[in-house]
């Protein structure tokens, strides 16, 4: 008798830790800077020695935008070559869909660096309505780093990396769309405590290290 009570209790642990694992909500740190910043340089560290997955909303756009059946697609083309933000609609489901996929690979892959988003206030509010109460934001990664530098890098990352937008034309409107749309963003969530500002004008390895001592404290 003792000995089935012990067995039926051990067999639904698992199931328990499972249903558990499933109600788990996303863990979320936004990264945020402007394109050349090293938002990506420094994600790829970031999950080389913690466990989080970094999800680049770019990177997400780009691929859907190959997709050869999306019906998005030429639409988020459009957008990206004139340096202007995709529909919120868009975004956020791309990036749901990444979590919820990755969720379930692996029950203990719930920590995401969200790379390049939310990009304005309409990402913010569609954030909040969409994902209201289904992903906590433990704070925000702001990569400061000058105009120029941030130019220089990606004129630099053109050469080799086959984008679109790595362009001046493009990196001009797309600094300016960083200026006017998300450094408000990245204020405001300065005004709750939730910044975490890194020089990002220096080499990688410098960066990261001030990277490793907030992610340290943060847990």
């Amino acid at each position: 008798m003792i000995g089935r009570l012990f067995s039926n209790v051990s067999q639904r642990v698992p199931s328990l830790l499972y249903r558990a694992s499933l109600t788990m909500k996303p863990q979320v740190v936004f990264v945020l800077g402007g394109p050349g910043a090293g938002k990506g340089t420094q994600c790829s560290k970031i999950v080389e020695s913690y466990n989080y997955t970094h999800l680049s909303a770019g990177d997400l756009l780009r691929a859907e935008r190959a997709r050869k059946d999306s019906e998005s697609g030429q639409l988020i083309a459009n957008y990206i070559k004139e340096g202007k933000i995709v529909p919120v609609e868009i975004t956020i489901n791309l990036l749901k869909k990444a979590m919820e996929e990755t969720m379930h690979k692996d029950e203990k892959k719930f920590r995401f660096l969200i790379d390049g988003f939310p990009r304005n206030e309409d990402n913010l509010r569609g954030w909040n309505i969409v994902m209201d109460g289904k992903a906590d934001v433990k704070f925000v990664l702001f990569f400061d780093c000058g105009n120029e530098v941030c130019i220089d890098r990606c004129l630099e990352r053109g050469k080799s990396s086959g984008r679109t937008d790595d362009n001046r034309e493009s990196l001009e409107k797309r600094i300016q769309t960083y200026l006017q749309s998300t450094r408000p963003i990245i204020e405001l969530y300065a005004k709750t405590g939730k910044v975490h500002t890194v020089d990002a004008s220096r080499s990688v390895d410098e960066v990261f290290a001030d990277v490793k001592a907030i992610l340290d404290k943060e847990g």
